[in-house]
C-alpha cells in the first residue's frame, strides 16, 4: 500500500483548547456489532471522552457512538466503555507517566486507516486558565493579521 487513505470521522476540538498535546500516538479500538456502520457514517462524538489503563489494558470511555438506525435489537449501548488496542510495553510505559507525571490520555480523533477504524490519543497536560487566555489571544490576533494582509494585498 503506497499511501494510506485516511478519512477522519471525529475531532475532539475541546482537547486542544483544554489541554497542552505533548504526544500523540495511533491505536486500534474493539467495536461490536453495528457500531462499525455507525461510525462510517460519522455519528461519534468525542468532546468528553478520556481513556484510562485497568489491569493493563487501555480503555476509552465516554465516547459516545450513535446506535445504527437500520441495526436491531443488537445494537449495542451508546456509551459503553470500549477497549483500545496497542502493544503492552506502550500501555505500560503510558500508565508510568499518568501515574508520576500527571499526565492525562485525552482522545484527539477518530479516523479510517484503509478499512480499519483507529484513534488518535494523545498524551495531554492540563492547561491553566491563562494558558487558555494567552492562546485565545494569540489566535486572534493571527486571525487579525491575516485579515489586515488580504486587504493589502486587494
Amino acid at each position: 500500500m503506497a499511501k494510506d487513505n485516511l478519512k477522519t470521522l471525529a475531532q475532539n476540538k475541546k482537547a486542544f483548547h483544554d489541554y497542552f498535546v505533548e504526544e500523540s500516538m495511533e491505536a486500534g479500538i474493539e467495536l461490536r456489532g453495528t457500531e462499525v456502520k455507525s461510525l462510517r457514517k460519522a455519528q461519534v462524538n468525542l468532546k468528553d471522552a478520556w481513556c484510562s489503563i485497568v489491569k493493563e489494558e487501555l480503555l476509552i470511555n465516554g465516547m459516545h457512538i450513535s446506535p445504527y438506525e437500520h441495526g436491531n435489537i443488537f445494537n449495542q449501548d451508546p456509551m459503553r466503555v470500549r477497549r483500545l488496542l496497542m502493544h503492552r510495553r506502550e500501555i505500560m510505559r503510558l500508565f508510568g507517566l499518568v501515574k508520576q507525571d500527571g499526565y492525562s490520555l485525552i482522545p484527539l480523533s477518530v479516523y479510517l486507516k484503509g478499512s480499519m477504524v483507529k484513534v488518535q490519543i494523545g498524551l495531554c497536560k492540563g492547561k491553566k486558565l491563562y494558558d487558555k487566555r494567552a492562546d485565545m489571544a494569540a489566535k486572534s490576533a493571527k486571525r487579525d493579521i491575516d485579515r489586515a494582509m488580504k486587504e493589502k494585498n486587494r
